[in-house]
């Protein structure tokens, strides 16, 4: 404790929190490797080709199976995986929220980031 503030008769408790946030891991890690060259974008990297129209292909799918698939996929409980009272939706839940990157944002140990 500061015992000068005690003496001049000034508050022993500490004020102000600590509102600094880690940022980047590289904090954590400085000497990790940089791989923000692995993040880069281009026309290149599209497997689909630039004449491709997710917006037609959209219009071909057939969203009464896909949703059938869904379903059967979702309540189809494994033994090395028993699923939650009978269906996986809860688990998906709770895997797309820590991906989604509301997860420990305050620390800086959560979230998807960029989804990369």
């Amino acid at each position: 404790m500061d015992t000068k503030a005690l003496e001049t008769g000034g508050c022993p408790v500490m004020h102000g929190g600590n509102t600094h946030m880690s940022s980047s891991v590289m904090e954590w890690w400085p000497n990790a490797l940089n791989l923000d060259i692995l993040h880069q974008h281009d026309t290149k990297t599209d497997p689909m080709g630039k004449d491709f129209s997710y917006r037609e292909a959209l219009k071909k799918l057939d969203v009464a199976a896909l949703k059938k698939d869904l379903t059967d996929l979702m309540t189809d409980s494994q033994e090395w995986w028993p699923a939650d009272w009978g269906h996986y939706g809860g688990l998906m839940v709770r895997m797309a929220w820590h991906a989604a990157g509301s997860y420990r944002l305050a620390d800086g140990r959560g979230g998807g980031g960029t989804g990369n």
